[in-house]
């Protein structure tokens, strides 16, 4: 009895160990955006728990279709994570699609009590330690190239500025804007932008969400059936 005890007691050791491990990490990710000429690239990277979760999402294309279709996306998943499979996915930005996002988002701040300032409770955990944004462009006119110069750089420390009210900002950002003076049209821009956020807050965070809808009378409802609908969504596009 003792020994089975003591093998007990050894294994609840453990695992708090492993516990209190997980909770003192955190979740690792790193956000990339390129555009050059014609060519875009949006590329999103997540790890958590010392690496033994990993996500890859990348959108290597975005083809603009005309006001009524939209725009065209492929995105592309991969990773190591618990019942996780590779796949390719294809979806359309169009009227409709953004319609039923917003229509979403306002139902969602129905169904939770403060989803705003959770949010922004949330978001201030969240730490930056890399954001870089360069972009070079020519209008094809010197005069005009320089003057949007100066109302390119202002708009990125405005963006900047916004931005470092809802995150922490752990280092100041490196924003680059280089015209290039041309008699032709050109635009590139990579914007690069990598932090973190703790297991444990996220935790929290997340019980807190689960508290905020539960106090809404039919939160907890409203939100099964946001899900479920993402769900249904998810399958007829696998299928389609």
């Amino acid at each position: 009895m003792t020994l089975w005890l003591a093998i007990l007691l050894a294994l609840l050791l453990l695992a708090a160990v492993l516990l209190f491990l997980t909770l003192s990490s955190y979740i690792h990710f790193h956000f990339r955006l390129c555009r050059l000429g014609k060519d875009d690239r949006l590329e999103f990277d997540l790890k958590a728990v010392f690496g033994l979760v990993k996500l890859h999402y990348e959108l290597p294309a975005l083809v603009f279709q005309g006001i009524e279709k939209g725009i065209k996306v492929k995105l592309e998943e991969s990773g190591i994570a618990p019942v996780r499979k590779d796949e390719d996915k294809e979806e359309q930005i169009d009227k409709e699609s953004v319609t039923e996002w917003l229509g979403n988002i306002r139902k969602a701040l129905k169904a939770t009590r403060g989803l705003k300032k959770w949010l922004r409770n949330t978001l201030s955990h969240v730490q930056i330690s890399k954001l870089d944004w360069s972009t070079d462009f020519s209008l094809g006119d010197a005069a005009y190239t320089a003057t949007t110069a100066g109302a390119l750089w202002g708009l990125k420390w405005s963006f900047a500025g916004w931005l470092s009210r809802w995150v922490r900002l752990k280092k100041a950002p490196r924003l680059f804007v280089a015209p290039v003076f041309r008699d032709e049209l050109c635009f590139s821009t990579e914007a690069v932008c990598a932090g973190k956020l703790s297991v444990g807050y996220a935790v929290f965070a997340g019980l807190l969400l689960l508290r905020r809808i539960s106090r809404v009378k039919g939160g907890l409802r409203g939100w099964k059936e946001l899900l479920s609908r993402d769900k249904s969504n998810l399958a007829r596009e696998n299928s389609d």
